[in-house]
């Protein structure tokens, strides 16, 4: 009999540790009841893209949803939208708007961002398409409006907030994100992430406006800012080609999908 009461319990905590799925912690007992796997804490900064739909992280990379739209107002949403206004004049370095056929449409994006961004060992080009997500979900483009192709002729159709939607419909901006750096924060402020992780910044920096001879290669540099007080790599964006970047990432990029 006290055999089989023995095998009896053997089996019922065999049976409980196995159906562990929730992480609890017991101070009477040393089980370890393991957490859902794939979930993890999105760092803070991250919570600064206030245009995502969702922000969720698996402890290695931060994955933000967004519909791509602009949170400002734009000659290229359909006129039925409240979001629309018409625009003519000057528009990104007083170039004369010429507006393009497209119009503005959803997505699904999905920016696979590294959490903890290093410096990669061979530094890829930028694609052409999004290469990181600005604060309100909008994509950055790099410096192309092709293959090699400059912007010459292509910033003449960006709007009254220096942003445009490609054929596709998919808005972005090449160039400063005006609405951010001028309504929602400053021009020196944070302004979104490249895929490889590292934050961009405005056009000036401690008071001064940031040129492309005081930054590297890839269109960035190291130092404190107020969201890295210890200090970290960044972009900046300033007022001449390359914009936003320059010769690829300088770290280890993430993906992107729609």
């Amino acid at each position: 009999m006290k055999t089989i009461q023995i095998i009896i319990l053997l089996l019922g905590a065999a049976t409980f540790t196995s159906s562990c799925k929730k992480s609890t912690t017991d101070s009477t007992s040393t089980v370890t009841i393991l957490s859902t796997p794939n979930t993890a804490t999105v760092p803070d900064i991250y919570k600064k893209i206030y245009g995502a739909t969702s922000i969720t992280s698996d402890g290695t990379y931060v994955y933000i949803q967004s519909t791509g739209q602009p949170d400002h107002k734009s000659v290229y949403y359909p006129t039925t939208n409240s979001l629309y206004e018409s625009f003519s004049g000057t528009t990104f370095n007083g170039n004369t708007f010429n507006k393009n056929p497209n119009t503005i449409s959803g997505f699904t994006y999905v920016f696979k961002i590294p959490v903890n961004p290093q410096v990669a060992s061979n530094h890829a080009s930028t694609p052409l398409g999004p290469i990181g997500v600005s604060l309100n979900g909008v994509p950055f483009f790099n410096q192309y409006a092709g293959n090699n192709q400059p912007l010459t002729t292509e910033v003449v159709s960006f709007d009254q907030w220096w942003g445009h939607p490609a054929q596709n419909g998919d808005y972005h901006y090449h160039v400063e994100p005006l609405y951010l750096t001028t309504v929602k924060a400053t021009k020196s402020s944070l302004l979104g992430f490249l895929l490889d992780g590292f934050p961009v910044y405005g056009p000036t920096e401690n008071g001064q406006t940031v040129t492309n001879a005081s930054l590297d290669a890839y269109h960035g540099h190291t130092s404190a800012t107020a969201d890295y007080p210890n200090g970290i790599y960044h972009y900046h964006i300033t007022s001449t080609d390359p914009y936003i970047n320059g010769s690829g990432f300088y770290g280890t990029a993430g993906t992107v999908s729609k």
